[in-house]
C-alpha cells in the first residue's frame, strides 16, 4: 500500500473485436470501434502512469492482461469484474479494494480521453473534505466516482446508461446527509458523433494514432 492510502479502480473491457464500443460499432463497424477504443485505453493509461504514489487496480471485463507500465512509486494489480450489472460490479470492486486498507478509492472507466492525472489528483483532494466525489459526464452520468467507504445506495436502483444516473445518485446522498463534491464535467465517448467532436476540439488527438 502506498503512503497516501489511495487507490484507483479502472474498469476496462478487453480489446476484443465485436466486444467494445457497441454503439460506435453499429455506426462505423466493429474494426473501427476497436481502433477507437484502443486509443481511448491508451490515453487513459498514459495519465494513470503519471500518478505519483497511487496504486492502480485494473479490473478487466473478461480475462486478465498485463500492461507495461505502473504508476510512479505505486503498484498495479489485475482483477476481473464480478457482478450482474454495472452497479454490482462497482460495489464489489470498491469492497475488495477498501478491504485492503485504503482510505480513499476512486473508480474510472476508459471512455473519457479528456481525463488527466491532474483531474484525478483534484478528485482525490476533494475526499479530504467530502465523503464522495463525482466527475460528471456530459451525458448525465459520471466518468469518476470517489469514496472514503462504500456507499451501497450509489449502486442500487440506479438506471444505468441513462441521463439521470448522476441526478439520482446525488438525490440519494442528499437524502442521507452524505457530503459530496463534483469536479469538472467531461465527455465520455459513446457514439461516432462524440468521437468526431472530440477529434475537433481536443489538443490530445493525434492523427497518427487513429481513425
Amino acid at each position: 500500500m502506498n503512503s497516501q492510502n489511495i487507490a484507483i479502480i479502472v474498469f476496462q473491457k478487453n480489446l476484443v473485436l465485436g466486444r467494445v464500443k457497441t454503439r460506435i460499432a453499429q455506426q462505423l463497424g466493429n474494426e473501427k470501434a476497436l481502433e477507437i477504443y484502443r486509443v481511448l485505453v491508451q490515453k487513459t493509461h498514459e495519465q494513470l502512469a503519471q500518478l505519483t504514489d497511487w496504486d492502480v487496480f485494473l479490473y478487466y471485463s473478461d480475462f486478465l492482461e498485463a500492461v507495461g507500465w505502473k504508476p510512479k512509486e505505486g503498484k498495479i494489480s489485475y482483477r476481473l469484474q464480478k457482478g450482474e450489472d454495472l452497479g454490482a460490479k462497482m460495489r464489489v470492486a470498491f469492497d475488495e479494494v477498501f478491504l485492503e486498507g485504503y482510505q480513499k478509492v476512486l473508480i474510472i472507466g476508459t471512455d473519457c480521453p479528456e481525463i488527466t492525472a491532474k483531474i484525478l489528483n483534484e478528485a482525490a483532494a476533494e475526499l479530504e473534505h467530502h465523503d464522495v466525489v463525482f466527475g460528471p459526464a456530459m451525458d448525465g452520468g459520471y466518468y469518476l466516482l470517489g469514496m472514503k467507504k462504500t456507499q451501497d445506495g450509489l449502486f442500487q436502483n440506479i438506471p444505468w446508461s441513462t441521463d439521470s444516473v448522476l441526478e439520482i445518485s446525488i438525490q440519494y446522498l442528499k437524502q442521507n446527509q452524505i457530503s459530496f463534491q463534483t469536479i469538472r464535467t467531461l465527455t465520455d465517448i459513446d457514439t461516432a458523433e462524440d468521437w468526431e467532436k472530440y477529434k475537433k476540439s481536443t489538443l490530445f488527438y493525434d492523427e497518427r494514432n487513429c481513425c
